[in-house]
């Protein structure tokens, strides 16, 4: 029962487009997801509000630092894996989900202002190592990357990270519109229309293709299916 975290300190990284691809997709191939929606935001939780009952996923609202690990316990025995929202700032709860966590990823645009917001999660886990010898595997995924045009900023960041031996998923998170859409429309990709959604079956395979990288690293075991549908409140 893995716990994948989702961090970076500067919102608006597609951190929480990451969490629903990631879930959907995983919950599409059969594993029980449980999403700890922790981002004040509560687009997640939104979303859920609006797709109704999707097999094998659930959503637990309004996770603070105080419910994190009561949720996580209480929940263990229903889920194959959690996935932690979190806020897209820096604060305590950051350090108490990173702690919890099998395997942090860290989503990050190319662009200079993303890879300051990652650069203080990889801080934070790196004092974790030094300090309290907490060795927490990690890895960035790059979001909203252009399909067709390589940018200066997104190599000057993969120049970056690749100077500070951080390991990045070689599976970008391509920038397309089903991405978008499906927090307005609710549901997964599968339940959108292809004659309205453009590339769908682009992003459809990019899904499949960044949870299957994702579970290379955070290995799933199968329970039984569930249709359960939560909204937990701290």
């Amino acid at each position: 029962m893995p716990v994948i975290t989702f961090a970076n300190t500067k919102g608006g990284a597609g951190k929480t487009t990451a969490v629903l691809i990631l879930a959907t997709e995983l919950a599409r191939q059969g594993y029980r997801i449980t999403i700890l929606d922790a981002d004040p935001q509560h687009w997640i939780s939104r979303w859920h509000d609006i797709s109704g009952t999707i097999p094998n996923l659930s959503v637990i609202s309004y996770v603070t630092m105080a419910s994190i690990q009561q949720h996580i316990t209480e929940n263990q025995d229903r889920t194959d894996c959690f996935i932690i929202d979190l806020p897209g700032t820096r604060n305590p709860l950051l350090a108490t989900a990173l702690g919890l966590s099998d395997h942090v990823l860290i989503p990050i645009q190319g662009c200079a202002m993303d890879a300051r917001g990652g650069a203080q999660v990889l801080e934070l886990l790196k004092y974790l190592s030094d300090k309290a010898g907490i060795e927490i595997p990690h890895s960035v995924v790059l979001t909203r990357v252009n399909s067709l045009v390589t940018t200066r900023a997104l190599l000057s960041v993969k120049m970056l990270l690749a100077e500070r031996q951080v390991h990045v998923l070689g599976t970008p998170i391509i920038e397309r519109s089903a991405f978008r859409d499906i927090f307005d429309c609710g549901g997964t990709l599968t339940g959108m229309d292809p004659a309205k959604v453009s590339n769908l079956d682009k992003a459809m395979e990019n899904a499949r293709q960044f949870a299957d990288e994702v579970t290379r690293y955070v290995p799933l075991r199968r329970g039984r299916p569930t249709f359960r549908r939560l909204s937990d409140a701290a």
